[in-house]
């Protein structure tokens, strides 16, 4: 077991700042902003990325695009799989330890004991250090929503980019897709170009609304550029030609539309061709349809079975897998089995929904270590309420064994339902 870091006992302490996890006004992130020195002004030129699914796959190739190029990047996402590190890359490279935990520590003495969020709070440090370090960009993935999310403090960034818009986080950016949008548009600065990926009609009307009232010029999918596969290849196309590309080292038909979103904003960013297409097979971003390949849960696999991790946790996310599952069965039959944990924050319903018919099998099981998690047992009732052959166990290495020994031929099976389950699984098999 990896043994706790200086940095662990602070962000502890940072967890309890605030009596809830999320509270979305920009009044505390401005406080300690200007107690800070306002570090956000202070920044690499910007780019800012929103959406409900794909923003980290996209980050990671728009990183991959311009580090081929040379350019030192800073980047910050959330939330992390394993450590909190992997949030915060300066110049390419994962914070270390030392670093962190006196940023934190001078986080901690700026903020004066004052109510904040973890969110907020960590948000300033990453942005304190980014400040600090020189870099050619950064890349700021939004934590949830656009308009009251931290990472908003950047008055001029160089592009936004919204990834596609789908119904998530519904207590805390509206009950409609236009109302989310609305929210994920809350980006938009003026006289900034945003890169627009393939959204549904009530998402688009938001964002172009939002577009003309702050005067922010869009470069939309369909309209200013397209992105689609022909024989293998992915075709990206936009005014200025066309480029014939390998495909995503990312796994997944979602990844083309991810792929062609990074594309078009390193296009707008002067990338070449060349960092275009190592954009799209240099990029690593685990737990996004992850084959595992070490740990102990590979050591009870018959020969011949794979076992798979995602993150992914809405209803867009199930309608990926179950694509993916869809695409396994076309090139290789093998029965699927699927082991399931979810948070109580997101509709265990509309995740499964689409993959129900697909599986041999679900197994649900509780996420370690995180207080939002469902129960498996009731998580395994709404799953059989979706058609769902489905089964509870108080482990994923129970889960596994199980699977196992009942599948008795080569099988795949894939872990997914939470980023947090998927870290879970990744600090011991990653």
């Amino acid at each position: 077991m990896r043994q706790a870091a200086p940095s662990d006992a602070i962000l502890e302490r940072l967890l309890h700042l605030h009596p809830k996890l999320m509270d979305l006004v920009l009044d505390r992130v401005w406080r300690i902003l200007d107690a800070l020195g306002n570090p956000q002004d202070a920044l690499p030129p910007v780019v800012h990325i929103a959406g409900t699914n794909g923003k980290g796959s996209t980050q990671a190739m728009i990183r991959a695009g311009l580090e081929a190029g040379g350019k030192r990047v800073h980047a910050y996402t959330s939330p992390h799989l394993v450590r909190f590190h992997e949030r915060i890359r300066l110049a390419g490279e994962l914070i270390d330890e030392t670093a962190l935990a006196d940023l934190l520590e001078e986080c901690e003495e700026a903020n004066g004991g004052e109510q904040i969020t973890f969110f907020e709070i960590t948000t300033a440090a990453a942005l304190l250090a980014f400040s600090r370090t020189p870099a050619d960009y950064v890349l700021l993935e939004v934590g949830m929503g656009g308009r009251l999310d931290t990472t908003n403090v950047v008055s001029k960034p160089a592009l936004t980019v919204i990834t596609p818009v789908s119904m998530d986080h519904q207590q805390f950016l509206g009950e409609t897709l236009g109302q989310i949008a609305s929210e994920k548009a809350g980006i938009l600065k003026p006289g900034v170009p945003c890169i627009v990926s393939p959204q549904q009609d009530e998402a688009l009307a938001a964002i172009e609304a939002r577009a003309t009232e702050v005067g922010a010029p869009l470069l939309i999918h369909g309209q200013d550029w397209l992105v689609r596969t022909e024989h293998g290849r992915v075709v990206y196309q936009d005014e200025t030609g066309l480029l014939d590309l390998d495909p995503p080292r990312l796994i997944g038909a979602h990844q083309i539309v991810n792929a062609g979103v990074a594309v078009a904003s390193l296009r707008a960013l002067g990338v070449d061709d060349d960092g275009c297409a190592k954009a799209l097979t240099e990029a690593e971003w685990p737990a996004r349809m992850q084959r595992l390949t070490a740990g102990p849960l590979l050591d009870v696999l018959p020969e011949g079975s794979e076992l798979w991790l995602d993150g992914g946790h809405n209803a867009a996310a199930g309608e990926a897998l179950a694509e993916m599952l869809d695409d396994w069965h076309a090139r290789a039959p093998r029965p699927a089995y699927l082991i399931c944990g979810m948070l109580q924050s997101k509709s265990a319903a509309d995740f499964i929904r689409p993959l129900a018919p697909r599986a041999r099998a679900i197994t649900t099981v509780a996420i370690p270590g995180a207080d939002a998690t469902y129960p498996a047992d009731e998580l395994r009732q709404i799953f059989a309420e979706q058609g769902g052959i489905a089964a509870s166990a108080p482990s994923v290495e129970d889960a596994v064994e199980r699977l196992i020994a009942a599948a008795k031929h080569p099988c795949r099976i894939m872990i997914c339902g939470s980023l947090y389950l998927a870290g879970a699984v990744l600090a011991e098999n990653g």
